[in-house]
């Protein structure tokens, strides 16, 4: 079995221990051996990316610029390979592994151009004689947090911005899905950036993250996860000064109008709730209907995801692939159950099963489950799932719509479907979220806009596009006497 080391200025650096990285389609099927490392891994990660630091800082952008375009261009020639590896340990299905592995590539593409577009301003001062310049510089070493999610993307849009602006990184990828994160890594090893600017440390969250969040060499810390291990890491910044974003939960509506196309609206229903086997931050687990509609929309749902085909990600046919792991299935499942004793109808799904397609092998599969009748109050409707379950929620007109969407601690993403561009319009305005899709589902994102969201699902400055260097940057005025 291969084992795979953290990288530490330069050099991959073995530990005392590894872990197995199994494949949720296939028990038996171990993707490989990751190092767990130690509090002694992230100082000297953190050690050697401050002594890169003054180097990289002060670099020429076209150096860093050609670095991240190369990066890019290795990440899309292995697109198959990658999405491959992608799709054994994180159980996305192929195309939505490959995909993933295309929009990281996109991205460090996309940062490789921002190297050369980071602007600043001159201004005239007040004072007669004297000349303002305000210029963006790097931060610093910044520690990344990344979740099992979305195993390369969300490592590539922290670590694209990162480099591009000048700072040096250390990045701990989720526990569960090392595989994605060390293959970047390793990509970023041969891409010619100088030993140190770049390191990744590998193991468990309490040992590994804590100890670089805590960290008095590290200056931001960038972190996508869970609300409660958000928000602990935000304390922790603002006791130490850091500078800290994060990216946690979402408790995304979708509204149906009575006027939308019901074909239109049932299948992007179906793509935000179930594909990524409902495993996004921005998929929809609560479906506001309106009430003409609510019957033949309910309906219409529960045939299309009944004719999901669940089963190994790499298998073809598969439209979902398994849940990531043991624990998130209990989880999963345990939700399905407070749905029924809170007196939801469950219509559909959710229980574990066997797979569809491929080989038969044991996995964490489970069919995709839909509540109707359900209220605003329950549960399942209040928190955070993250998995294939999703309820339908029925109100009498747009404006009560508009209300329960709302009526969440979380600000992600909301969508609508309508064919009134009166509705479309107010809503884009007045939906309390960081994105919001008309006619599309709330899952679908570019990698060269803003994302992030409001209220309890996002803190810090956007993450991606140009507004990432505000979190990568910071700003200085310096004054000159003519």
């Amino acid at each position: 079995m291969t084992q795979h080391d953290n990288l530490i200025n330069g050099q991959w650096v073995p530990g005392k221990a590894y872990a197995p990285n199994l494949n949720p389609s296939d028990l038996s099927d171990v993707v490989g051996e990751y190092v767990q490392g130690d509090a002694a891994d992230v100082d000297a990660a953190v050690a050697a990316a401050k002594a890169a630091f003054p180097a990289w800082s002060t670099s020429g952008i076209q150096a860093r610029s050609d670095a991240l375009d190369k990066i890019g261009t290795e990440i899309l020639a292995r697109r198959e390979e990658l999405g491959e590896l992608l799709a054994r340990e994180e159980g996305k299905v192929r195309a939505e592994a490959i995909g993933e592995v295309m929009r990281a590539g996109q991205i460090f593409k996309f940062f490789a151009g921002e190297c050369l577009r980071l602007a600043g301003e001159t201004v005239p001062s007040v004072r007669p004689g004297i000349g303002v310049e305000v210029t963006r510089e790097p931060i610093g070493v910044v520690g990344l947090i990344t979740p099992w999610n979305f195993p390369i993307a969300i490592p590539a849009w922290k670590i694209a911005p990162a480099l591009a602006f000048g700072n040096c990184v250390v990045i701990k990828p989720a526990d569960l899905v090392p595989g994605s994160a060390w293959a970047l890594a390793d990509i970023i090893h041969r891409s010619g950036i100088p030993a140190g600017v770049f390191n990744l440390v590998m193991g468990r969250g309490r040992v590994i993250g804590e100890a670089l969040v805590n960290h008095p060499g590290v200056a931001a810390i960038s972190f996508t996860g869970s609300v409660g291990v958000g928000r602990g890491i935000a304390a922790a910044c603002v006791a130490s000064g850091k500078k800290v974003q994060l990216e946690m939960g979402g408790k995304n509506p979708q509204v149906v109008l009575d006027d939308a196309d019901l074909k239109q609206a049932v299948e992007l229903s179906a793509q935000s709730c179930f594909y990524s086997t409902g495993q996004r931050c921005t998929a929809s687990s609560r479906i506001i209907v309106t009430d003409k509609i609510y019957p033949a929309f309910v309906e219409a749902l529960k045939v299309r995801i009944e004719a999901i085909k669940v089963g190994a990600a790499l298998a073809a046919g598969t439209d979902m692939g398994p849940v990531v792991s043991q624990g998130q299935l209990e989880q999963d499942l345990s939700y399905v159950e407070i749905g029924k004793a809170e007196g939801g109808n469950l219509v559909s799904g959710g229980s574990r099963i066997a797979c569809h397609t491929g080989s038969g092998h044991e996995g964490y599969f489970m069919a995709p489950a839909l509540f109707a009748d359900t209220v605003p109050a329950m549960r399942i409707n209040r928190e955070e799932i993250f998995g294939p379950v999703a309820s339908v929620i029925r109100v009498k007109d747009y404006e009560e719509a508009l209300h329960v969407a709302n009526d969440t601690e979380f600000g992600l993403s909301a969508g609508i479907a309508t064919t009134s561009l009166k509705y479309a319009t107010h809503f884009k305005r007045h939906a309390q979220a960081g994105m919001v899709m008309v006619n599309l589902p709330t899952a679908g994102v570019d990698y060269h806009v803003p994302f992030g969201g409001r209220k309890g699902s996002s803190y810090g400055p956007r993450e991606q596009g140009r507004y990432a260097q505000e979190f990568f940057t910071t700003v200085k005025t310096a004054y000159t006497l003519a």
